[in-house]
């Protein structure tokens, strides 16, 4: 599948998904909020990781602000009934999914650019990559689910900070404040992402899912119900195929764990 705001490519097991505005630093609107729900969707069913990146010089600048300014001046026809922002719909999809996703961030990573890529689950950045919240600077708040993705990420100081007097973090601050795990050599953050995405790819189903779905609701809950909760999934039936990689281990005939990531 590939369109006009968005491409699509299966390697293997993992979906590549491509923001495809270059010439509009690859700012969000409805129409790309449409054509990634849709990649999204179709990479859930048929790859078990996906691996997001922005065609051109930049991740994402955030928010089409031409169209922005439509819907503030009412220019944009209101639904009749209220409902979910699109935004929150299709980033929750990547977040809580059915398959991990990768990040490879180069260039500007702004506003709702940041909020998409802190929907994923492991996040490169290149020696390019800077990360920036400036709605404040043009009248706005953040609207894409910074206020629950990105704070839980660096924190209110950290937020506040960078909302209030504009700040922008580079790749190596971006990193010292957990937006990223991995930085790498500018133009090399879409091949790291696919060699993480295919490392990820090993593990079964199963356990990704528990890790992206499970994993982060254990961290809201209280102490004793966290527990509670790791105790259910560690003692649920496991698929044969885990019950196999568990024997292969056992019996001395698993692979060898892979070198570390640096």
């Amino acid at each position: 599948m590939n369109s006009e705001l968005i491409t699509y490519e299966l390697e293997g097991p993992v979906a590549l998904i491509g923001l495809n505005r270059p010439d509009k630093r690859n700012a969000i609107n409805e129409a790309v909020i449409d054509a990634l729900r849709a990649a999204v969707q179709r990479a859930g069913e048929e790859a078990d990781v996906g691996v997001l990146f922005g065609h051109g010089s930049v991740f994402c600048a955030g928010l089409d602000l031409a169209e922005a300014i439509e819907r503030l001046t009412g220019q944009f026809e209101q639904p009749r009934k209220p409902r979910r922002h699109s935004w929150h719909l299709v980033f929750d999809m990547i977040e809580r999914g059915p398959i991990p996703w990768v990040a490879a961030l180069h260039g500007a990573v702004i506003g709702g650019g940041l909020e998409l890529a802190a929907a994923t689950h492991v996040r490169v950045a290149d020696e390019s990559a800077f990360f920036g919240l400036p709605e404040a600077r043009r009248g706005i708040f953040v609207g894409g689910g910074g206020t629950v993705r990105v704070q839980r990420i660096i924190g209110y100081t950290v937020m506040a900070d960078m909302m209030l007097t504009g700040r922008l973090l580079n790749a190596t601050e971006g990193e010292r404040e957990h937006i990223v795990r991995y930085v790498v050599p500018k133009g090399q953050a879409l091949a790291h992402a696919k060699s993480l995405a295919a490392k990820i790819a090993q593990n079964t189903p199963d356990a990704n899912w528990r890790i992206t779905n499970v994993l982060p609701r254990i961290n809201d809950l209280s102490h004793d119900d966290g527990l509670f909760m790791e105790d259910l999934n560690s003692n649920t039936q496991r698929s044969p195929e885990a019950v196999q990689r568990l024997r292969e281990f056992v019996e001395g005939r698993a692979a060898p764990l892979m070198a570390r990531d640096k």
